[in-house]
Formats: structure tokens, C-alpha cells, sequence
């Protein structure tokens, strides 16, 4: 058996979208995926809790709203220990498979040192997901069936967008554990907003992301420790009107990290990302439109 049929009863992705663009926005959600196919189950050492580790949980229904706005929300059903999409298609482990990898996996990049390749090696908190090494094809039929044609919906939405308004704005949405702590004084932010440095999307907007979740009362990092992962960095092209940024929440601000179960700031918090979402398009509807960019 192989890894279609790990999906076969349960869609490996979704879609909210209205039926025509009305803002140049896309959400993406890639880490959200809590369908723990029984094929996989049984090939890992770890239990149903111990697995979840890097699990986004929650992170779609937190941006679920932004459909009522008209932008099209993207999400795994699949989760991030099974297949990472934030990754190059081909960043695989040698370590982990009974054959050698092809000649055109990149086996020697930082997240696949890490165990976090596009079949990741190890979940949140640094436990090896398998008791033993892969068969090969395993992994590129996972790549084949869900990987690619993820992508491909998600690079089509992007593109109906930029063709529709002339730009199109991604914000790849995530969360991180409570215990993530940034610069000398160890302040714990509410969110990270990462742009590559300035490499994804237009200073203007990401500054705007930034004073608008502040505005509001949360507290707010910009780029460290995470400044994007492979799909801020593939798709954001500021210079051809292609912008992305990742948004990374604190687990602690809508859950119980221990029990993964929501906790009573769930619903106050996704009213609040409808609201950080819909002034962001507002300000984007402004920004791109002033007459001197028109004329450029």
C-alpha cells in the first residue's frame, strides 16, 4: 500500500475560499494537519500524544474568519510529522531510509541536519518518530501524492490573485510554544512576523502587521528566532508583486500545551485575527493603490 491511500476517506488538504478573489490575500495553514493516518501510526514509536509535538494545532479554525473577509484559506489535514510542505520537495534525511537518496535530494541542508526535513526525522521536542529506517519509496510517495499537489493549489491561488489585482499577499499562518523567548530581557512575544529580512514583502506592510497586532495589545517580534521558513522564502517576490509573510502565535495565548485542548482565549483570539486581517487588507487596499505607485 502506499501513501494515496493514507487519504483515501479524508481530503489531504482543504480549502475556504469564496467563489471569485475579492482581496489580493491568501492564508496558508501547512502545519495545522491532525488526520494521523493508521498506515502511519503504526510505522512510529512514539504514541498519539507524543506525535503531535509539531502539530499547529488549532491554527486553521483561528484563521478560518478570513473566508468572511474573501480571502482563500489553505489547509493540511495531513500533519507536519508525516509531511512538511514548509520544505523544498526533496529535503530528505540519508539517515533515514534503507536506500540511497536520488542525486537531486538536498540531504545537506540545515533543516534536515535539525531532523526536520520534508519527512521529518524528529517531532517539536527532539524524539526520533521512527523505531527503524524507511523504505525509500515511502517517502517519495508521500512527496508524489500530497506534497506536489499542494503546492500546486497553493501556487494557483497565488497566481489567480496576481493576475485578478495585479499582486497577491500570502501570510503562511503558524504557532510556537509558549516557551520561545527573544533578546536580552527574554521576552515572550504574542507573535513572530517573519519576511526573510525584507526579502518576501514590502518593510510597509510587514511594519503595518506589526503595528496593528501591538495596536491591539499583544506583543510582537519581527523575524527572530523565525523569519520564515521555504514558503515565505519561495514565494514572496516583492519586486514582481508577489508578497509573503509568516505569522507565527504563541500556543500558550489559545491552548493547553500539555492536553492540546483549546483554552477560554480560543474564541477571543480568532476574533481578534479576523480583525488583525481585515485592517491589513484595508491597509494593503491603500498602499498599493496610492497614485504614485500607480504610475509606476
Amino acid at each position: 500500500m502506499n501513501a494515496g491511500a493514507d487519504f483515501a476517506e479524508t481530503t489531504p488538504f482543504f480549502e475556504i475560499s469564496p467563489a471569485d478573489p475579492v482581496v489580493p490575500f491568501v492564508f496558508n495553514s501547512p502545519h495545522s494537519g491532525s488526520h494521523y493516518p493508521e498506515r502511519f501510526l503504526g510505522m512510529i514509536r512514539l504514541d498519539g500524544e507524543g506525535i503531535r509535538r509539531s502539530e499547529d494545532c488549532y491554527v486553521d479554525e483561528l484563521f478560518a474568519g478570513v473566508a468572511s473577509l474573501g480571502a482563500p484559506l489553505l489547509a493540511a489535514n495531513f500533519p507536519r510529522a508525516y509531511l512538511d510542505v514548509n520544505r523544498e520537495p526533496w529535503e530528505l534525511d540519508p539517515r533515514m531510509f534503507a536506500e540511497p537518496l536520488p542525486p537531486f535530494a538536498n540531504a545537506r541542508s540545515a533543516r534536515v541536519a535539525g531532523g526536520l526535513g520534508t519527512i521529518p526525522r524528529i517531532v517539536g521536542e527532539g524524539q526520533d518518530i521512527y523505531s527503524g529506517r524507511l523504505p525509500l519509496a515511502e517517502a517519495l510517495s508521500r512527496i508524489e501524492a500530497f506534497y506536489k499537489p499542494y503546492h500546486q493549489r497553493l501556487r494557483s491561488l497565488l497566481m489567480r490573485a496576481h493576475s485578478h489585482f495585479g499582486r497577491a499577499i500570502l501570510i503562511d499562518c503558524h504557532s510556537m510554544p509558549a516557551s520561545i523567548r527573544v533578546g536580552e530581557a527574554g521576552l515572550r512575544p504574542d507573535f513572530i512576523l517573519g519576511d526573510r529580512f525584507g526579502a518576501s514583502a514590502a518593510e510597509p506592510l510587514s511594519q503595518q502587521a506589526i503595528a496593528i497586532l501591538t495596536s491591539m495589545g499583544y506583543t510582537v517580534a519581527h523575524n527572530k528566532p523565525y523569519a520564515g521558513g521555504f514558503i515565505t522564502e519561495h514565494y514572496g517576490r516583492p519586486g514582481k508583486g508577489l508578497h509573503a509573510m509568516q505569522i507565527e502565535i504563541n500556543r500558550g495565548l489559545y491552548m493547553n500545551e500539555r492536553t492540546y485542548e483549546k483554552s477560554a482565549g480560543f474564541e477571543a483570539l480568532a476574533e481578534d485575527l479576523t480583525e488583525f486581517s481585515a485592517r491589513l487588507m484595508a491597509f494593503a487596499d491603500f498602499f498599493f493603490d496610492r497614485p504614485a505607485l500607480a504610475a509606476e
